[in-house]
C-alpha cells in the first residue's frame, strides 16, 4: 500500500465534500439553461435516481463565449433557487492548469485538473527511481477481479510509463496542491483528466496512473481516461462499441482494485468527457455500472447551446432569421472556429449546406438538420458540429442574441429538458428507463 500519512482515505473523507455516485456535467455556453437542465434531473429524482449536477466550463469556453467563472457560479445558484433544488450541486473549473486556475478559485468547488501538455515528457531521474521502487511489489502478473485478462507489470512497462505519464501526474499534483493551499482541501472535488492523450490508456497504464496519483497525494474522486474511438463534439461515438465496452469495463475493474491497493477515496469513479450524444454507448455504460455497482460522471454541457439555436429556428420569424445568420457566419469563418477544436471534430465541408440553401429552409428543415435524430432524413452531423463550435458567433451578437434567448425561452427550455432527460439520462443511469 502506498503510504501518504496517518489518515486513511475513509478518515480523510469525513467532513469532506464527497461527490455522489452519479453526477453529470451541465451548464451551458451562455449560463441561461440551468433551470431547464435541473428539471431533467428532477425527472430522474422522481424515479428515485439521484444525479448531482456539475456546472462545468473551461477557460477556453469562457474566453470564446465572453463569460467569466463568476457567471457560472451565479447561474448555478440562481437555477438551484428557482427550482428549489435541495440536493448537492457543484461548479467545475474544467480542464484547468496552473496558468488558468486563479480566476476559478473563488467560484468553484470542483476542479478538473488537466496535465495533457506534460504527457509524453519524461519524468526526472529522482522521481523515476522513487516511483519504480514504490511499484516493485506489484511487478509480475496481477489478476484484477472483473477484468478480462491480467495486468502484466514488467520493467519495460514501468519504464514506458515513467517516460509517458509520470511527469503529467506530477504536474497534476502541483496543480492540486496549488488549489489546496488556497482553498480548504475538504471544500472541493478533484478530478484528474488524461483523456487528451494520443491513445487510450491500457489497463496497466491506468493502474499505474492511479498509483502515481496516490503518490502525489491527490484525493481524486473522478478520473477521466481516454478511450479508443472518436469522442466528437455533439455527435455519436465513432468506433467499435464492443471495444469501448471492453475498455470501459476493464477501467471500472482497475479503479475498484486501485482504490484498495493505493488507499484512494472510496467513491472514485470514471469520468467520460465529451459525453453528450454518445447514444450508442449509453446502454453499454449503463449495464456495466449497474452490474459492478459503480458510479459515473458524464460531461455534456457543450450541446446545450445547440438546443438554444434549435429553439430559435423552431420559433420561426426573427429567431429563425438569427439562426440562419449564425450558420452563415459560422460557414464563412469555419477555419477560425474549428481551430481550437480540431482534435474533437470531424467536419466534411462537402457535406455542409451552403448559406444560400439554408436561407431557404423552413423552421422544420433547420431543426431537422441540427437536432441529433439519426432517424431524421435531414439530420446533418457536419452542420451540427460546425454550429457546436459556432457559439463564438452568437457571443459576438451580444444584446441581440441574449434578447432572442429571452424571446424564445419557452421553446428553448422544452428542448433542453427533453434532450437531457429523454436522450441522455434515461439511457445512461440505471433506474431511469422504468415507466
Amino acid at each position: 500500500m502506498i503510504c501518504r500519512g496517518p489518515q486513511t482515505a475513509e478518515e480523510r473523507m469525513i467532513g469532506k465534500m464527497e461527490l455522489e455516485k452519479y453526477s453529470m456535467g451541465v451548464g451551458d455556453r451562455f449560463d441561461r439553461e440551468g433551470v431547464a437542465q435541473l428539471r431533467a434531473l428532477q425527472l430522474a429524482a422522481a424515479k428515485g435516481v439521484r444525479i448531482a449536477p456539475v456546472w462545468n466550463k473551461s477557460h477556453r469556453e469562457h474566453t470564446l463565449g465572453r463569460t467569466v467563472p463568476e457567471d457560472a457560479r451565479k447561474a448555478a445558484d440562481e437555477a438551484v433557487r428557482a427550482c428549489r433544488w435541495n440536493d448537492s450541486y457543484y461548479v467545475d473549473a474544467d480542464h484547468i492548469g496552473l496558468k488558468t486556475v486563479e480566476d476559478f478559485l473563488p467560484f468553484c468547488d470542483f476542479f478538473t485538473i488537466e496535465a495533457a501538455d506534460y504527457i509524453g515528457k519524461p519524468a526526472g531521474s529522482e522521481a523515476t527511481v522513487a516511483f519504480l521502487a514504490l511499484m516493485a511489489p506489484y511487478k509480475g502478473s496481477l489478476a484484477i477481479p472483473g477484468m478480462q485478462g491480467s495486468v502484466e507489470i514488467t520493467d519495460s512497462v514501468l519504464a514506458g510509463f515513467t517516460r509517458k505519464y509520470l511527469r503529467a501526474v506530477e504536474e497534476a499534483g502541483k496543480i492540486y496542491r496549488h488549489i489546496a493551499e488556497r482553498k480548504d482541501p475538504d471544500s472541493f472535488v478533484a478530478e484528474v483528466s488524461i483523456d487528451e492523450a494520443q491513445s487510450a490508456q491500457t489497463p496497466v497504464e491506468l493502474f499505474l496512473v492511479l498509483a502515481a496519483v496516490a503518490r502525489e497525494g491527490i484525493p481524486i474522486q473522478t478520473i477521466a481516461p481516454k478511450f479508443t474511438g472518436a469522442f466528437l463534439k455533439g455527435v455519436d461515438y465513432v468506433g467499435d462499441p464492443r471495444l469501448f465496452s471492453r475498455e470501459f469495463r476493464n477501467d471500472l475493474a482497475v479503479i475498484a482494485f486501485a482504490v484498495n491497493a493505493f488507499d484512494l477515496p472510496r467513491n472514485l469513479k470514471l469520468s467520460v468527457h465529451t459525453g453528450s450524444d454518445k447514444y450508442t454507448l449509453y446502454p453499454l455504460m449503463r449495464r456495466a455500472i449497474e452490474e459492478s455497482d459503480a458510479g459515473i460522471h458524464l460531461k455534456t454541457a457543450g450541446t446545450t447551446w445547440l438546443q438554444e439555436i434549435a429553439g430559435f429556428a423552431a420559433s420561426g420569424g426573427e429567431g429563425l432569421t438569427l439562426a440562419k445568420e449564425i450558420y452563415r457566419e459560422s460557414f464563412q469563418r469555419c477555419d477560425e472556429l474549428c481551430k481550437p477544436y480540431l482534435a474533437v471534430i470531424q467536419i466534411d465541408r462537402s457535406q455542409l449546406p451552403s448559406p444560400e440553401q439554408v436561407s431557404q429552409w423552413s423552421p422544420e428543415e433547420f431543426v431537422g438538420a441540427l437536432e441529433h435524430d439519426p432517424l431524421c432524413p435531414g439530420y446533418n452531423p457536419h452542420l451540427r458540429q460546425l454550429l457546436h463550435v459556432g457559439f463564438r458567433i452568437a457571443a459576438e451578437k451580444g444584446i441581440r442574441f441574449y434578447a432572442m434567448l429571452d424571446q424564445c425561452r419557452s421553446a428553448i427550455e422544452e428542448k433542453v429538458t427533453k434532450n437531457l432527460f429523454d436522450r441522455h439520462i434515461r439511457h445512461l443511469f440505471p433506474g431511469c428507463l422504468q415507466a
